[in-house]
């Protein structure tokens, strides 16, 4: 294998390939996927002179260690955490260069889930209908990571040209999540009541949450009609409430179809820092039109 890669020392609780997702095959089956965050991996690339939509990994909570077996260009955003370079304390938030060899580590996230990890070149795993993404819900795209992988990098073509850029402004983790929702196109399964208890009262993230879905946990919405739906088109945002009146809001690695009625449709400019949120953080929805 070309020294272009890295190995896997510690994997972490759950590491992933991410990129910005495999759009338009939601007919067949094929949620978007990509990452949870991103805005932050827009950054991330940007930093290491990567184009936007370069594969870069996606941690959750608790890092992972990496050792490039050339020097490459890194750099780490999204959930503040440590990072080390051979035990050394390196900069967050901003382009590092690791020698060859070096031990790079990722640490636990002090505030919000998910860090994302952007490596000169981008990882060049081989793209599952146009993307790199690893989509849990599926399987399509590389598993999950292990101790001991080796992903492959791809070439470096800003390595040359790179100048320094200045270290963005980043979001912090929210403490309290604001979602914008459009309500439809099943608000009428829903009593008045229930709508306004959708805009008026607090929910909090659960720890049953993933990257298919942001699980609340809070006050039920009492249905209007009884029954169930036909299996319909679900969309990323949508906000689908199961049979315990308890909302779940659809991230990435949602499924394509789904038969519990959706009271609404969160905007995706939101959806961001719901990757952040961790278990706990108080959500309010604020309709829109």
């Amino acid at each position: 294998m070309s020294d272009r890669a890295l190995a896997v020392v510690r994997a972490g609780a759950l590491t992933t390939v991410q990129d910005l997702g495999r759009t338009g095959y939601a007919h067949l089956g094929v949620p978007r996927s990509g990452a949870l965050d991103p805005a932050a991996v827009r950054l991330v690339n940007r930093l290491v002179g990567n184009p936007e939509a370069a594969a870069v990994l996606e941690t959750t909570v608790a890092g992972c260690a990496l050792r490039p077996r050339c020097a490459v260009t890194v750099a780490v955003g999204g959930a503040p955490c440590p990072v080390r370079v051979d035990g050394s304390p390196a900069a967050w938030g901003t382009a590092v260069r690791v020698p060859a060899g070096s031990l790079l580590e990722i640490g636990a996230a002090v505030r919000g889930l998910r860090a994302y990890v952007a490596f000169g070149g981008g990882i060049d795993v081989e793209p599952v209908l146009g993307s790199r993404s690893t989509d849990l819900l599926s399987g399509l795209g590389p598993p999950p990571l292990v101790d001991e992988a080796v992903l492959p990098l791809g070439p470096d073509a800003g390595a040359a040209v790179r100048t320094p850029v200045d270290a963005p402004p980043w979001p912090g983790p929210p403490g309290e999540l604001v979602l914008r929702v459009r309500l439809g196109p099943r608000h009428d399964w829903f009593t008045a009541a229930a709508l306004r208890t959708l805009a008026t009262r607090a929910y909090r993230v659960s720890p049953a949450s993933n990257r298919i879905g942001l699980r609340l946990e809070g006050p039920a919405l009492e249905r209007a009609l009884p029954g169930e739906l036909a299996s319909e088109g679900m969309v990323l945002g949508a906000v689908q409430v199961p049979p315990d009146g308890r909302p779940v809001v659809f991230l990435a690695d949602h499924p394509t179809t789904g038969g519990y009625p959706v009271v609404g449709v969160v905007r995706e400019a939101d959806l961001g820092a719901a990757a952040q949120a961790v278990p706990g953080t108080p959500v309010r929805f604020v309709p829109v039109r």
